[in-house]
């Protein structure tokens, strides 16, 4: 989606009252099949569904990949680009051929640019924009945000934190538990204006839901988050992310998620096709989520740039006339 729906405020009181009323307004219950063998050889441990299932009696096209965490056959990688894009299918062709290539990241359409952290090998490559000048009456404010993101331990454990990043450290600060948004007059934030515990209590281990050192071998961030401990919860105007009432909105959506059984979920959700795929909410594409026993889940960036490739074959049709949106970042699975 496009970098002017990235906001600056959000009305917090209209915002509550939509999430109050999740479980009343959506049930996103799908029928899925399973349709590996569209896609040429895939790993046992790897498994490609789909559903045109009316979603709340809407017309609707979506695919979602499983990918079990632990998998010998399989490794989990990301790649980005500097100050330049590329198509899902040149990451493809880039990465010699990879079992799974995704978009992820919101990014500057003027600089081309990742507006959220991804982690390469065990290092942070791009950073979250953590600090938003204000508008308006506000202009000499600033809104100081912690943006979410989905990481893969060496191990392959998955988990979504709401992220301070900084180029001078070399980890994440994960706040578990809530996300921080702070506004001040400061144009730049640390880890103590979200967590001044951290002045009394400089530790590695993790205190009220705070890891300081987000040590992921793999991640990418987006936003907003979906669910958390297994329940819909939509970070909407904590991270900043959509205006008015972008939450309800209808889009081509990418999101990522991971079950408490070790299952990697990587969903696309096709739209902007009138009386075929209208797309999705942010509100059902979480219920999705939930209903395919997702723990924790986050949205990525959609619209347009909404791309799964499966053996460099694509999944949903990307909405844009020209095709493949190119974009800075992508999530990658490859044969091991």
């Amino acid at each position: 989606m496009r970098l002017s729906r990235i906001i600056p405020s959000i009305n917090m009181k209209n915002v509550l009252s939509i999430i109050f009323l999740l479980p009343i307004i959506s049930s996103a219950q799908l029928k899925w099949t399973n349709v590996d063998s569209l896609f040429g050889l895939l790993p046992k441990d790897f498994h490609v569904y789909y559903s045109n299932d009316t979603l709340d009696g809407k017309p609707n096209i979506a695919y979602y990949v499983e990918a079990k965490l632990k998998s010998r056959h399989l490794e989990f990688k990301t790649d980005t680009t500097y100050k330049r894009r590329l198509t899902p299918k040149a990451f493809y062709t880039k990465n010699d051929n990879p079992l799974l290539v995704v978009n992820g990241t919101f990014f500057s359409f003027a600089t081309n640019q990742n507006l959220n952290i991804v982690i390469k090998e065990g290092k942070m490559v791009s950073y979250n924009v953590n600090d938003i000048p204000a508008k308006g009456k506000d202009t000499f404010t600033y809104h100081h945000i912690s943006g979410s993101a989905l990481g893969i331990t060496k191990k392959r454990k998955a988990d979504v934190g709401w992220l301070f990043t900084d180029s001078a450290r070399k980890y994440a600060v994960a706040f578990e538990k809530n996300p921080k948004v702070i506004t001040d007059p400061l144009p730049k934030s640390s880890k103590y204006t979200y967590a001044p515990s951290l002045h009394h209590y400089p530790t590695r281990k993790r205190r009220l839901g705070i890891d300081e050192s987000w040590k992921m071998q793999t991640a990418i961030g987006g936003g907003p988050v979906l669910l958390h401990d297994g329940a819909v919860r939509i970070t909407n105007n904590e991270e900043r992310k959509f205006v008015g009432k972008g939450i309800s909105d209808k889009h081509p959506r990418t999101a990522m998620g991971y079950t408490k059984d070790g299952r990697l979920i990587i969903l696309v959700i096709q739209g902007r096709v009138a009386g075929k795929a209208e797309g999705a909410t942010l509100v059902q594409e979480a219920n999705i989520l939930k209903d395919l026993s997702c723990w924790e889940a986050l949205n990525f960036d959609g619209g347009g740039s909404s791309c799964m490739l499966v053996n460099g074959k694509e999944t949903i049709l990307p909405s844009d006339k020209e095709g493949e949106r190119a974009v800075p970042a992508v999530f990658i699975i490859k044969r091991n």
